[in-house]
């Protein structure tokens, strides 16, 4: 084999070798930006938690991969109807008992999940998995979470609670679906 051949293969195999790295290069990042894009805030609440970016996206793809063996269900009009009834009962309560509406937002959210099939027999994947098909409010569920916990131990004030009801109220309105009430979304934000 002559000289001039045995270059042209080398330079063959590099271009080869770099099309390939640039080609997973380019995947890894759509990976990234679509985890990042489906977890919202805790893709980076996770990377800043975990400080490793590949540490970060392999708990995030964890909930995802359990998920995929969950069958996620729509609830049926009729439930629908009477969650949206329970929530407004629990909501117009507020004024008068803000930390058992709270308890009783919570108690509701947990009922819609397991009603829907997610698993809700520990706290950690009570948030995760919500997280898998509504990123943009884990964070308000941990908040909530957070201050219903001050609640029980007469730590949080009527503004937490209340905080907290606008984070339950958003997290149900998206188990819900879309409905009436998820349509009216900012309007407890002015009656809570």
């Amino acid at each position: 084999m002559s000289t001039t051949r045995i270059i042209v293969a080398v330079a063959i195999v590099v271009v080869i070798m770099l099309l390939i790295s640039m080609v997973v290069r380019d995947e890894r990042k759509r990976r990234t930006r679509d985890l990042r894009d489906t977890s919202g805030p805790e893709y980076d609440r996770t990377l800043k938690q975990r400080g490793d970016r590949g540490e970060a996206e392999a708990e995030l793809k964890a909930p995802r991969e359990r998920r995929q063996s969950v069958n996620i269900c729509e609830l049926d009009p009729v439930r629908r109807a009477q969650y949206e009834r329970s929530w407004q009962d629990i909501q117009s309560r507020f004024v008068d008992d803000p930390g058992t509406s709270v308890i009783n937002a919570q108690r509701l959210v947990r009922q819609v999940m397991a009603e829907r099939g997610y698993p809700t027999d520990i706290v950690s994947t009570e948030i995760e998995n919500p997280s898998v098909d509504h990123g943009e409010v884990v964070t308000n569920y941990r908040i909530t979470t957070r201050i219903s916990d001050a609640h029980e131990r007469d730590e949080a004030g009527t503004e937490e609670l209340r905080e907290a009801m606008i984070h339950y109220r958003s997290l149900f309105g998206r188990l819900l679906g879309e409905t009436q009430l998820a349509r009216e979304g900012e309007r407890l934000d002015r009656s809570v």
